[in-house]
């Protein structure tokens, strides 16, 4: 029979022939998740799709992208806790990407968030959360009175990103920033996010760009916004500055032709499309994914509100 010491000699000399494997026993890398919150362009409501946001979880700490209308109610139907936001990024300031980030902090900390949150995006963002805090002044004070909440402006650090580079770094995810091209509104920014598991890109709003293209590099998963060139003439006839409305859309974003190239280019493994223009319904999951097949032969997703990859 083997003594004590005879069986942590065969432990050890086991344990030191694992860790010497090309695949040694050690712990996986934690799964990040990726939640399209809201898959619609444009400021208006649409029956089909909410306004743009997205959120990766790791760890059980969420991270939001881009806050359009709705967002905190979209990241309840994705059944993610509020009170586990852990940064909010915004791309730029487009009200469709940035109605509801002063809301999702309100009511994230209405929903019990207690811990620190971090926000990053393009200025005037630390004007903007100040001036959102004073409008609900009233009622932050009201709920710190009756239900015992630490102060909200407390919780919130702002931190205004005007260039490309590394944005901010924890244990769950490393966040890098590049520069993209949305025509008049300078800075907009596409994001990196390199998690344990995988590399997720978010374009934000661009025409295609070498800056996003250059970000994306290798990744695992890009999140571009789309563009459906022949439902556009439609889509503006019926305004009155159609003329001018036309030239921002080709100038300022990127049709389905160009995010296939775009995505070709960088060599990223997933391509989903999302921030859909024409966003409401009347274009098939098929007629988009037709349009950018041909550019781009990697795997293609068609993204749909509260769609987890």
């Amino acid at each position: 029979m083997r003594g004590p010491a005879t069986r942590r000699a065969v432990l050890g000399a086991g344990a030191a022939a694992l860790s010497s494997l090309p695949f040694a026993v050690h712990a996986q890398p934690t799964k990040s998740r990726l939640i399209l919150l809201g898959t619609g362009g444009g400021p208006t409501p649409k029956p089909n799709r909410s306004a743009p946001a997205n959120a990766i979880v790791v760890n059980g700490q969420v991270y939001v992208i881009d806050c359009g209308n709705g967002v905190a109610r979209q990241l309840v139907l994705a059944g993610l806790p509020l009170n586990r936001l852990k940064a909010v990024f915004v791309t730029h300031q487009h009200s469709d990407h940035n109605a509801d980030y002063g809301n999702l902090l309100l009511l994230s900390w209405a929903g019990n968030l207690a811990s620190h949150v971090d926000t990053y995006g393009p200025p005037p963002l630390k004007k903007m959360t100040r001036l959102f805090l004073e409008m609900n002044d009233y009622d932050i004070k009201t709920r710190i009175a009756d239900e015992g909440r630490p102060p909200l402006a407390d919780l919130i650090s702002v931190h205004e990103v005007s260039a490309g580079g590394p944005v901010m770094a924890d244990a769950n995810v490393k966040v890098t920033a590049a520069l993209v091209d949305h025509g008049a509104v300078k800075p907009a920014l596409a994001y990196r996010f390199d998690c344990p598991d995988r590399s997720i890109v978010f374009s934000g709003d661009t025409r295609p760009s070498p800056n996003l293209v250059q970000l994306a590099k290798g990744a695992d998963v890009l999140v571009h916004e789309v563009m459906y060139l022949p439902a556009v003439d439609g889509m503006v006839a019926g305004e009155s500055n159609a003329k001018t409305l036309r030239e921002h859309l080709l100038s300022a974003h990127t049709t389905a032709e160009e995010v296939g190239r775009v995505a070709t280019q960088a060599g990223v493994k997933t391509l989903v499309l999302s921030h859909f223009v024409p966003g409401g319904p009347g274009i098939s999951d098929e007629t988009w994914a037709a349009a950018v097949r041909p550019h781009f032969a990697g795997k293609l997703v068609v993204g749909r509100d509260l769609m987890e990859l």
